[in-house]
């Protein structure tokens, strides 16, 4: 509520089609000429006219066998306020987003302004070595990161979802590496948007990724729990949807390095937070955070943002009585405020933490003023608490 008892007003339709409008010119426009490669965009225009002539009310939500999901897996619109670029029309704009050349002109537009603002990185990396393997942090856009993992023996490199093609080439360059590999994460722009230039630049190197998701240039799909060698590096893949329906995060296997196993969790787990669930379910986001944490206390979390700080925040506000939560938060701070990075983390310190990964802990559920039905199966449970926290943290806005 706003001051004096009122309640805060809510865009109409109107208003979110001509924000729709305007967006879509500065995109065109920021982005120019399309490319060859680009999917032709469908006509927006009389798509927004034709929701102009809808009648006003409550509209019943799209089934979602009809946007070509898997069964089992639940469409589920984004609710988060604040700089969400799905706040003006929700699920049309995600399926814009998503589906469209939209899409692309948005992510074009958001990489010229990043690079503008933030002309060395949102933030400083710190790169990770271990005998054999080098694992480079790259700040790209406004919060994404781009991973260059290097097999320091043979000099070949993989990439990790790969947003600004000119970020991850100037690391290539600076590293002297070959680039043979790809590996995204899913189809949203700012974690694939790369993949077209940087396999222009190296035909050799392949992509691969879920063939459920719309990757750029995919070139090999992936299985679950399939594995990839890149030198004397190795990369299980692992399905893992909620966020999107062909989600997938990869497992470095650290044993022949002597360092721990090294998870790149995309969208799907971030210090303090994970993913917000546009494609899947809380019961399927519940699962693939499940699959994660079987990889060990001490595997190197590398996730596909940084919202450390916002999301310690919010989990602060859950939890008031936390003390490792509040040291972690402490740290971030005082991390953020230098511009450092705040990965890695490891599973094990995210467990003390983390609300997406605490479902079970009595204290969250005591917070959050759940309790578990009496016949109700502790998963089902787990999921409605995650649901909870989920629905919380879309609403959430940092200060």
């Amino acid at each position: 509520m706003q001051r004096g008892g009122r309640a805060p007003r809510r865009p109409t339709m109107a208003a979110a089609r001509a924000s729709l409008r305007g967006l879509l010119v500065a995109a065109e426009r920021a982005a120019g000429p399309a490319r060859p490669w680009e999917q032709p965009i469908p006509h927006v225009t009389r798509l927004l006219r034709h929701s102009s002539n809808q009648p006003a009310g409550p509209q019943a939500s799209p089934d979602p066998r009809n946007r070509g999901l898997p069964e089992g897996v639940e469409y589920i619109p984004t609710r988060k306020k604040g700089k969400n670029p799905m706040k003006p029309v929700g699920v049309a704009w995600y399926t814009l987003y998503a589906r469209t050349r939209l899409g692309y002109l948005f992510y074009q537009r958001q990489l010229k302004k990043a690079q503008e603002r933030y002309p060395r990185g949102h933030s400083i990396p710190q790169p990770c070595c271990f005998p054999g393997v080098k694992i480079l942090p790259i700040p790209v856009l406004s919060s994404n990161y781009s991973y260059l993992v290097i097999d320091t023996g043979s000099s070949r490199a993989a990439v990790i979802d790969p947003s600004d093609p000119l970020a991850v080439e100037a690391a290539i360059e600076e590293e002297g590496v070959m680039l043979e590999a790809i590996f995204c994460t899913h189809k949203h722009w700012d974690h694939s948007g790369g993949n077209v230039a940087l396999r222009q630049r190296h035909s050799s190197c392949k992509v691969y990724g879920s063939a459920l998701d719309t990757i750029p240039e995919l070139t090999n799909p992936l299985a679950d729990r399939e594995k990839v060698s890149v030198g004397c590096l190795t990369f299980e893949a692992l399905a893992t949807p909620g966020h999107t329906v062909g989600h997938m995060a990869y497992v470095l296997d650290g044993e022949p390095f002597g360092c721990p196993p090294c998870l790149f969790s995309g969208d799907l787990l971030f210090l303090a937070g994970c993913g917000r669930l546009f494609e899947g379910s809380p019961e399927t986001m519940l699962a693939s955070l499940d699959v994660a944490m079987s990889l060990g206390k001490d595997t190197l979390l590398w996730p596909g943002h940084e919202y450390a700080l916002e999301c310690l925040t919010f989990a602060s506000l859950l939890e008031l009585d936390n003390p490792a939560l509040d040291q972690k938060l402490q740290w971030a701070t005082q991390q953020r405020q230098e511009k450092r990075s705040t990965c890695p983390s490891t599973l094990g310190e995210e467990q003390t933490y983390n609300p997406f990964l605490r479902t079970h802990r009595p204290e969250l559920q005591a917070a959050l003023g759940m309790q578990q039905g009496t016949r109700e199966d502790p998963d089902t449970f787990r999921a409605r608490v995650l649901k909870e926290v989920r629905r919380r943290k879309d609403l959430y806005k940092a200060t």
